[in-house]
């Protein structure tokens, strides 16, 4: 798809935005973005578990579900998913089904990370479809956003 790491840079400091607009209802900070083969945003989400009582409502889940509807398709080929935090199992597996072909992720989850920490089922070969995974975009400035979250909660 042709895009430099900044491109990406510049799009997770977007998703970073999309971030803190979830911390502000009390939620987990995480934000995703999915953007087309020509850059355009087709979808935005964050975290929205507390806001909507709902426990599929991952800041990635909710970035596919307004592409899709974006673009008209589930199929998500030919897209980029931007993402402040490395998917989860659910997020991976939505990313898969929807042909998600890059993800891009600024901090790693080491307790639930699900594309290279704990499992890396993206890239898993026994699957129909692979993600290519581009990791450590704005790595620090994601991270502290979860730090600080949950330092005051404590």
């Amino acid at each position: 798809m042709g895009q430099t790491p900044e491109q990406y840079r510049q799009w997770m400091l977007a998703a970073i935005v999309e971030a803190k607009r979830a911390r502000a209802h009390g939620d987990v900070p995480v934000g995703a973005l999915v953007f087309g083969p020509d850059s355009a945003l087709l979808g935005a989400g964050r975290n929205e578990r507390e806001l909507r009582q709902d426990p599929t409502a991952h800041a990635e889940i909710l970035a596919l579900r307004a592409a899709a509807v974006a673009t008209g398709s589930w199929q998500l080929t030919n897209t980029t998913l931007v993402v402040t935090l490395e998917p989860c199992p659910m997020c991976a597996g939505a990313i898969l089904a929807a042909r998600v072909p890059l993800v891009v992720f600024g901090a790693w989850d080491e307790k639930a990370g699900a594309s290279g920490s704990v499992y890396d089922l993206l890239r898993d070969r026994r699957l129909p479809h692979r993600t290519e995974v581009y990791a450590g975009v704005e790595e620090e400035a994601c991270a502290e956003l979860l730090t600080d979250f949950f330092a005051d909660k404590r």
